[in-house]
C-alpha cells in the first residue's frame, strides 16, 4: 500500500531532477545541518516529510503517512465527525513526536479542503493546537495549487512549451497551466502559471456521492461527467495549452501513482520506480480499464492500493479521465511528490540555504 509505513528510507530531492539517487545519510544525532518539516493534512491523508538541505535540493531523513479520512462524510454533511477527528489527532501526535526526535528547527503544518469546508474546521485546528502542540494553517485554494506546482514542476519536460499539472486530492483537485521552462527560466515555477483552478471535487467526496465499492462503467461515466462540468471553466481558459509543442500532463496523487504501479505490475509499491515515470496515453487507458474490471476485494488485496483506498481509487480515475479528455496528450508524467515538497522548497528558498551554499 502506498506510503502507509510510519517511516521512509532516506531519499534525495533535487530541484531540477527526479530523486533517483541512492539512499544516504547519517543517524539523526550525528547530523549538523538544520532539519525542516512539512506536514500536509488533507481530506484523506496525513503526510509528513522531514528533510535537510543539500547543495541543490534536499534530502528526506524521515517520513510518515497515514490515511485518516478527516473529511469522511463531508460529501453529505458540513461537519468533521468525532471518529475522523480522533483518528487524525492520533496521527498528528505521531508527527509531532517525529519532529521532536529529529530536532526540526522550522516547520510548516497545513490543512486543506476538509478544514476549509467544515463548519467546525477552525475548532478542530484549535483542538490540535491545544492537544497536540501543532499550529495548523488552513491554506486557501490558490496556495494549495501553487504548492502542488512548486513540488512537481521539476519533473516537467524541459522541451515542453506548455504543461498542465494536477493534484487529485481527497476533497479537491488542483490544476494549473504552466508555460515551459524555456519561456521563463525562473527557479520559482509559480511565475510560469498562466491559469489555475481548484475544483471542489476529490476522491472522497466523489466516491461518497456516486459509490466507490462496486463501480460500473455507467457509474464511472457519471463521475467523469460531474468532474467535466466542474473542470470546464478552467478548460476554456487553458484551451491553448494542449496545442503547444511537446505538451504533456503531469499528475500527482495516490490515483496516478496507483495507475503507474498497475502499469509496472509492481508486487509492492516502489516510489523510486514510480516518481518520474512517463506513461503513454494507451498505457493509462489500459490501467484504468483494468481497474474498472476489478471488484472491491481485488483492489483491497492489491498491495499498491490496499483496503483503505480500495473504495476511492476509481473515483480518482474518473477525475483523471475528465482531465485527460479536456487536455488530450500522448504523455503523462507521474509524480510521487507534491504539497510537502513544495512547502520544504519554499522554506529553504526563504532561508537562502542554497544561496549560502553557493557562496561557500
Amino acid at each position: 500500500m502506498r506510503d502507509e509505513t510510519a517511516a521512509a528510507a532516506p531519499s534525495r530531492i533535487q530541484l531540477g531532477a527526479a530523486p533517483h539517487q541512492p539512499p544516504a545519510g547519517l543517524p539523526g544525532r550525528e547530523r549538523r545541518r538544520p532539519a525542516y518539516a512539512a506536514l500536509d493534512l488533507g481530506t484523506n491523508n496525513c503526510r509528513l516529510l522531514i528533510a535537510e538541505p543539500t547543495f541543490s535540493g534536499f534530502r528526506v531523513i524521515d517520513a510518515f503517512s497515514r490515511i485518516v479520512r478527516l473529511g469522511e462524510g463531508l460529501g453529505t454533511s458540513d461537519r468533521l465527525n468525532e471518529a475522523a477527528i480522533e483518528r487524525t489527532v492520533e496521527a498528528l501526535r505521531i508527527c509531532r513526536t517525529k519532529m521532536q526526535t529529529r530536532g526540526v528547527q522550522r516547520a510548516k503544518v497545513i490543512a486543506t479542503e476538509a478544514c476549509r469546508l467544515a463548519v467546525n474546521g477552525a475548532a478542530f485546528v484549535e483542538r490540535v493546537r491545544r492537544g497536540v502542540g501543532l499550529d495548523l494553517e488552513i491554506v486557501d485554494r490558490q496556495t494549495e495549487a501553487y504548492l502542488a506546482v512548486t513540488g512537481c514542476a521539476a519533473l516537467a519536460d524541459p522541451l515542453a512549451e506548455s504543461v498542465v499539472i494536477f493534484d487529485i486530492g481527497g476533497g479537491s483537485t488542483e490544476i494549473a497551466w504552466l508555460d515551459g521552462a524555456a519561456a521563463n527560466p525562473s527557479t520559482d515555477p509559480t511565475l510560469r502559471i498562466r491559469a489555475w483552478d481548484s475544483l471542489p471535487v476529490g476522491v472522497v467526496t466523489l466516491a461518497e456521492r456516486h459509490g466507490g465499492a462496486e463501480v460500473t462503467r455507467r457509474m464511472f461515466e457519471g463521475m467523469v461527467e460531474e468532474v467535466a462540468g466542474k473542470l470546464s471553466p478552467f478548460a476554456l481558459r487553458a484551451a491553448a495549452a494542449a496545442t503547444a509543442p511537446h505538451f504533456h500532463l503531469l499528475g500527482t496523487s495516490g490515483t496516478v501513482t496507483t495507475i503507474a504501479a498497475m502499469h509496472l505490475r509492481l508486487a509492492r509499491y516502489e516510489r523510486r520506480r514510480v516518481d518520474g515515470l512517463w506513461m503513454n496515453d494507451d498505457d493509462v487507458t489500459t490501467a484504468i480499464d483494468d481497474l474498472l474490471d476489478t471488484r472491491l476485494e481485488q483492489r483491497a488485496d492489491n498491495p499498491c492500493i490496499g483496503r483503505d483506498r480500495a473504495d476511492l481509487v476509481l473515483a480518482g480515475c474518473a477525475i483523471l479521465e475528465a482531465i485527460r479528455r479536456a487536455f488530450p496528450s500522448d504523455r503523462l508524467r507521474i509524480a510521487d511528490r507534491g504539497l510537502r515538497e513544495g512547502l520544504l522548497m519554499n522554506m529553504m528558498r526563504e532561508d537562502g540555504v542554497w544561496i549560502r551554499k553557493a557562496v561557500r
